[in-house]
């Protein structure tokens, strides 16, 4: 029996190369005057800027630094309602989307972020439609063009959360594979690898369904092949596209099935150490807790119809039709290393604070997800594999 499931995403995908230059003409659709909000380098989204201003829009551009905070949405907020604007364009990476998307929220919802922010806040939902929210990113890894929540770090916490609601769903999501070619062979990687495990997770899933079963096997195999090439040869637009195309499919899986351990974790180490970039701690964590997965499903859950979705994991990540999953957390494993990305250790974390994140980690949204509930002692492996 097919179970049940619900899929929504963002009102319109325009994907290819190219595709920026309607972001002008689909922005006007919504409104005249855009918040455009940026990573630290708004040079690198002059030519989506000079799109738009051909169009006809006045624009108000907002810079995020790096990953966005609650101070960062109320600053934005702040920086809209100044400039009446009617509508939201996000340019670049999926800190400067994820801040777009809460602005866009927030700015037509009253009160303090805290209000409706999981797991530190109120969690209340947004009681009136956000503005008009368009996603342009320049990476791929985050999907967040295609998702429903924004991630927030707050500061006082240490810990990362998300702003979510299904009326934050983009008005419209552009994916131009050329605007990723200047991406420089780290962020390619930790992105790339964001985007793999954003394809995995939610796989194994415990809200899987056919629909996003059929994006995430082709997202996997794609990314696998395409990853590598990506990083090495940045300027190899069919490597690009496939890397873009799986970044989207991996936001549209997330944002209808569910993710699990390794996002799980992911929340409390960003939030706690501020340097960890998101996509290398996923990495670092992804092989550990699909080999603790499995070893935990084979002994306290047999039957379960996960463990075969393990196998096509494995069969989908290496190519090799043959493979089991130790070689599939092998050839991860040797993937991660060869793409340079360092242990957690390197940010920071200690030993000494694993049972603190395994403790957070628990609270997170992402942990359930995870097709089997991990004791304490199986959080703490896979943390301390990974440092």
């Amino acid at each position: 029996m097919v179970i049940p499931f619900e899929l929504a995403t963002a009102a319109r995908i325009v994907f290819g190369v190219g595709a920026a230059a309607q972001v002008g003409a689909i922005a006007g659709e919504h409104g005249r005057r855009a918040l455009v909000v940026t990573g630290r380098d708004p040079t690198r989204t002059e030519p989506v800027l000079e799109v738009m201003r051909a169009a006809g829009l006045e624009l108000a551009v907002f810079t995020v630094a790096g990953e966005p905070t609650v101070a960062d949405a109320e600053r934005g907020v702040a920086a809209a309602r100044a400039s009446a604007c009617d509508v939201v364009v996000a340019v670049g990476g999926g800190s400067p989307l994820d801040a777009g998307k809460a602005i866009a929220a927030l700015v037509r919802n009253p009160g303090p972020p805290l209000d409706y922010l999981e797991v530190v806040g109120r969690g209340r939902p947004l009681a009136h439609d956000p503005a008009p929210f368009i996603a342009v990113p320049t990476t791929a890894g985050t999907g967040s063009e295609v998702t429903r929540n924004a991630v927030l770090a707050a500061s006082e916490q240490r810990v990362k959360v998300s702003l979510r609601s299904p009326k934050m769903l983009p008005r419209a999501a552009i994916v131009d594979p050329a605007l990723t070619l200047s991406l420089p062979p780290l962020v390619t990687a930790d992105c790339g690898l964001d985007a793999l495990t954003q394809l995995i997770e939610p796989f194994v899933s415990r809200k899987a369904n056919p629909i996003t079963d059929a994006l995430c096997r082709d997202g996997i195999a794609r990314a696998a092949r395409a990853l590598p090439r990506a990083v090495a040869e940045g300027r190899d637009l069919d490597a690009r596209s496939d890397m873009a195309l799986a970044s989207l499919l991996g936001g549209l899986a997330l944002a209808n099935a569910a993710l699990g351990a390794v996002h799980g974790f992911a929340g409390p180490i960003g939030g706690a150490f501020a340097g960890a970039p998101h996509g290398a701690v996923c990495a670092r964590l992804l092989p550990e807790v699909l080999r603790i997965n499995a070893r935990a499903l084979h002994r306290r859950d047999p039957g379960s119809p996960v463990l075969a979705r393990l196998d096509e994991v494995a069969r989908l990540v290496t190519g090799d039709p043959a493979a089991t999953l130790d070689q599939a957390v092998d050839h991860l494993r040797a993937l991660v290393a060869s793409l340079q990305i360092r242990p957690l250790s390197a940010y920071g974390v200690q030993a000494a604070d694993l049972p603190g994140l395994v403790e957070r980690s628990r609270r997170a949204s992402s942990m359930k997800g995870n097709p089997i509930e991990l004791t304490d002692a199986e959080l703490h492996e896979a943390l301390a594999a990974a440092l």
